[in-house]
């Protein structure tokens, strides 16, 4: 029996199919790209050496592990802070540019220039007592809000409150957005005659 020859493929009809299926994919898939956003970056900024703070500047205050307070280095009882640290930052020892004109502090040269330069330093060792070192704090917090209420007062005689009051009742949600706005200027103005630069460093410890 003689043998059946095999039928030939059209190779022709093949290479048009896979043309077809070449184009088919080209047009059909989507290549992703990736995409950002267009920013222009700042700017590198010369590295400027940060402002030298003159020691009559800085008022020192130090809780010990015995819950002792040195100010100044020299010992004294918490009931003394507050007054202490009032006469540091109402002082108004700058002269020229650097001189305070509102403050009514002695006026000492080796003490503090004006209130925008004052700091107060805050530290503590890490057996320190926290109801000691929170009592502290508050002292400190107090002075400023002290010589706050002081201007205030005299900024706003016919106000009838005191900073303190003012700076509660602008926090308070139930007060009015159009009384907001009226305290805000008037407790801005204080804030920035007696800025409150209370730094507190990292606790130490006593070996």
């Amino acid at each position: 029996m003689a043998k059946r020859a095999a039928p030939e493929v059209n190779a022709g009809s093949m290479a048009d199919i896979a043309f077809l299926l070449l184009i088919f994919f080209l047009v059909t898939t989507t290549i992703e790209t990736d995409s950002g956003i267009n920013r222009k970056l700042p700017p590198t900024d010369e590295v400027v050496d940060p402002p030298v703070i003159k020691q009559r500047n800085i008022f020192t205050v130090v809780v010990n592990k015995d819950n002792r307070l040195l100010v100044e280095e020299e010992l004294m009882d918490i009931s003394e802070v507050r007054e202490a640290a009032i006469a540091f930052l109402d002082n108004g020892g700058g002269q020229g540019e650097e001189a305070c004109d509102y403050c009514k502090g002695k006026r000492d040269t080796s003490s503090s220039d004006n209130p925008e330069k004052a700091i107060i330093s805050l530290k503590n060792d890490r057996e320190t007592s926290y109801k000691v070192y929170i009592a502290v704090q508050n002292e400190l917090v107090a002075a400023y809000n002290d010589l706050r209420d002081r201007e205030f007062a005299l900024l706003n005689p016919m106000a009838g409150i005191t900073y303190t009051e003012a700076q509660k009742r602008y926090s308070d949600p139930r007060t009015t957005a159009n009384e907001k706005a009226k305290l805000k200027p008037k407790l801005d103005e204080v804030k920035n005659m007696y800025p409150q630069k209370l730094s507190e460093a990292e606790p130490s410890k006593t070996n």
